[in-house]
């Protein structure tokens, strides 16, 4: 048999509520993303680690927010 695919919080099974699980799953999905890079425009961000963002095709690295590279102000 071949490996498992699937979301990441099923690792939690039944524990800690439906509505944690829901919002740690939106959260890792943003993170594992690959975004716009703001220097060469070319769809290559990944996260490093917290805060820190890099791009893979031309190697621009910037803080950003922990989970996204943009922060939006409410």
């Amino acid at each position: 048999m071949g490996k498992k695919v699937g979301n990441t919080v099923k690792r939690f099974g039944a524990r800690y509520g439906a509505t944690l699980r829901k919002r740690l799953l939106e959260i890792e999905q943003q993170q594992k993303a690959t975004y716009e890079c703001p220097k060469c425009g070319v769809v290559a961000v990944k996260r490093k680690f917290i805060g820190v963002w890099s791009c893979d095709k031309c190697g621009y690295t910037f803080a950003g927010g922990a989970y996204t590279p943009y922060v939006s102000k409410k």
